[in-house]
């Protein structure tokens, strides 16, 4: 089967009067019609800009390169009145913090049933999927009359979901859904999301820094270090048997409630990704790396087989 989005060699270097900063470098990434594709990575990895560029939502100073094919079509080289089609009713987006992508002197009935009206459905049309969509998000109807500021934050991210469900998209890429609510509506958020694209047969694209979140909920994964993609698998596997250290450090930094040993030593990496202006020579996360050996500062590793169906750049998966 033909992927839905197709990514290859995509580059992101953002012009500033600094010089050039490389943000995503070279990743090739796929989803195929009704899978679940994570991405996981600590913030400062290019996982945002990589999902901002899909849809070229990204600021004047990005400059793009490579491919990004969607339904076979390339994304950079879409007209704007093209790219306009495919944004909401080929593929939409939930946005990290709900509270910023909606509008405050709106009520939220009005935003769900706009990406409707803009892609030519009737104002009763739209007045009626909207009412539906929140029922399908679990607020009900009524809510649709409310201005964001008299949601929970909970609410306003379902309010976000009806909103990149409302013209039946085929792919669905959520940036960080999760990342201010509590442990509770976390979960619920998730579980939400699961069973609707299960139900709808649509295919998504989540991003996130919890690597258990999103071994939970996706199919695969794909690590992200440094603007590029450094492991990608089944998603439970790499969770659980990370062939990249940077893997393994996300995964140990996940806490075990009622474990003594986690309490006492919680696990983590010390500093940060590096600068994306100033990245280290040969493999970039060499200079946190608990296994580096004196080679690393001189190979730039590509993703090299690590096992079936799994990859990872790191020169101890080309040794083995």
């Amino acid at each position: 089967m033909s992927p839905l989005l197709d990514v290859r060699g995509l580059t992101v270097t953002y012009k500033t009067s600094g010089g050039d900063i490389p943000a995503v470098r070279g990743v090739d990434l796929s989803v195929a019609p009704g899978e679940k594709v994570g991405i996981a990575g600590e913030s400062g990895c290019g996982k945002s800009t990589l999902a901002l560029a899909l849809l070229r939502l990204l600021p004047a100073n990005a400059a793009l390169g490579g491919e990004i094919l969607f339904d076979g079509d390339d994304v950079l080289k879409m007209s704007f009145g093209q790219l306009r089609a495919v944004r909401w009713a080929g593929a939409s987006v939930v946005f990290q913090g709900a509270m910023h992508a909606l509008n405050p002197v709106r009520r939220v009935e009005e935003q769900i049933a706009e990406p409707i009206l803009v892609h030519g459905g009737d104002r009763r049309t739209a007045r009626v999927k909207a009412a539906e969509l929140l029922d399908d998000v679990g607020l009900g109807a009524g809510k649709g009359r409310a201005y964001p500021h008299e949601l929970s934050g909970g609410q306003k991210q379902r309010v976000m979901i009806a909103m990149a469900l409302a013209c039946t998209p085929k792919l669905i890429v959520a940036d960080e859904p999760t990342t201010a609510l509590d442990v509770m509506i976390q979960a619920q958020i998730l579980r939400l999301i699961g069973g609707l694209v299960a139900d709808r047969g649509i295919s998504l694209l989540m991003i996130s820094h919890d690597l258990s979140v999103l071994a939970g909920t996706c199919d695969r994964l794909a690590v992200m270090y440094a603007g590029r993609v450094v492991e990608q698998g089944p998603a439970g596997e790499v969770f659980t048997d990370g062939k990249h250290p940077y893997s393994r450090a996300l995964a140990a930094a996940f806490p075990r409630i009622g474990d003594d040993d986690a309490r006492r030593n919680p696990q983590g990496l010390p500093g940060d990704p590096p600068d994306p202006a100033d990245l280290p020579t040969g493999c970039a996360f060499h200079p946190r790396c608990p296994v580096a050996v004196p080679i690393c500062p001189d190979v730039d590793p590509q993703l090299w087989s690590a096992a079936p169906g799994r990859d990872a750049a790191c020169v101890h998966v080309k040794e083995n």
